[in-house]
């Protein structure tokens, strides 16, 4: 389409060309019988040509996706508002520009045609803002039945979520939607697809084990019937980082990102973007404590200063005891004595219990 599209501008640049040749300011050059007369008149008609050849896709395609995108993107409300505006605006545009076709040339054509454009686009604009009151006015006059109080309002739309990667080679997105703690629906582009197929055939063992879990997670998903899960097409062609395309297609569909990656989470967040990062919700869920509390914990390895011991919770979380160095594989009754924030988790640290 796009080969014929531009065949047709290179022809249309063409026949521009030699229609161009019958004005009084380039007949006199190009209509040169000499040698050079005809190249002159040949590196005319070509460059004409190329000019079509190059811009034509500009003038049709380009332009026709532009609207095609902005329709798909509008609601049925903000449609029909912007068809009933334009259709007024040229109504409008005609009856004004009636008076001014009686101005002499070009007034009298470029008048009609320029208040037309400026009307129609300015009551589409209008219209579309103000669907709401206009909405209520034909409410109020009658022309529109007014919502029955007995009757249900529309289900809100189910929330999208489009999965980044790292949350799909994660695997804890099972046990999430398995808990009921995600809902809506689930969409996986195919650049991501292509990704986790990139990362899976990997000639490194460990990244080629971690992308072919991401597809058997991607395979147990679909199969649960509590989450809808969806693979698009969509996609941004002037975009390069996977990263950037998922939040350039969650801008257009107010749709949040499901990740585990730092760095996608700070962007997406700084352009507005809801993030939901499975690191921050297993932080979330870990059982809070406080100074002084008792805990009991196996010390299981020497910490980084003289003296210190290092335990973990259940939920992984880093003890860190002072003076528990002395007794590795034992169980000990510490004292939290401070909890430390970090980027990857919590860190807490205890002191042995009575050694105050």
């Amino acid at each position: 389409m796009l080969r014929f599209i531009r065949l047709l501008g290179g022809a249309l640049g063409v026949i521009l060309a030699i229609a161009l040749m019958g004005l009084d300011v380039t007949s006199s050059t190009l209509l040169d019988p000499s040698l050079e007369g005809r190249l002159t008149l040949l590196a005319w008609i070509a460059a004409w040509g190329v000019v079509g050849f190059v811009i034509a896709p500009y003038l049709t395609i380009v332009p026709a996706r532009w609207i095609l995108r902005a329709v798909t993107d509008m609601s049925t409300d903000e449609f029909v508002a912007a068809v009933l505006g334009l259709l007024v605006g040229l109504l409008m545009g005609f009856l004004l520009g009636l008076p001014l076709t009686s101005l002499p040339d070009p007034a009298g054509w470029l008048m009609p045609i320029g208040v037309s454009v400026v009307l129609a686009l300015g009551m589409m604009g209008l219209t579309v803002a103000k669907r709401d009151d206009l909405r209520s006015a034909l409410i109020s006059l009658g022309l529109r039945r007014h919502p029955a109080s007995g009757e249900e309002p529309p289900p809100p739309p189910e929330p999208v979520t489009y999965l980044d990667t790292s949350a799909i080679i994660d695997g804890r997105i099972v046990d999430v939607v398995a808990a009921g703690f995600l809902s809506g629906l689930l969409v996986v582009p195919r650049f991501v697809l292509g990704e986790l197929q990139h990362i899976a055939d990997d000639s490194h063992p460990g990244r080629r084990n971690r992308g072919r879990r991401g597809l058997d997670v991607l395979a147990v998903l679909q199969k649960d019937h509590r989450i809808g899960i969806e693979i698009v097409s969509e996609d941004e062609p002037g975009v390069s980082t996977v990263d950037s395309k998922l939040v350039a297609l969650a801008q257009k569909r107010d749709a949040a990102i499901l990740t585990t990656d730092y760095n996608l989470n700070r962007v997406a967040q700084l352009q507005g973007v809801r993030v939901m990062n499975l690191n921050q919700l297993a932080n979330a869920l870990k059982p809070s404590f406080l100074p002084g509390e008792a805990l009991r914990v196996k010390v299981v390895q020497e910490g980084k200063e003289p003296g210190q011991g290092v335990a973990f919770l259940d939920d992984g979380t880093m003890v860190v005891v002072e003076g528990g160095g002395r007794h590795i594989e034992g169980e000990l009754d510490v004292t939290v004595t401070r909890i430390l924030q970090t980027v990857a988790g919590r860190m807490i640290f205890a002191e042995m219990a009575g050694s105050s």
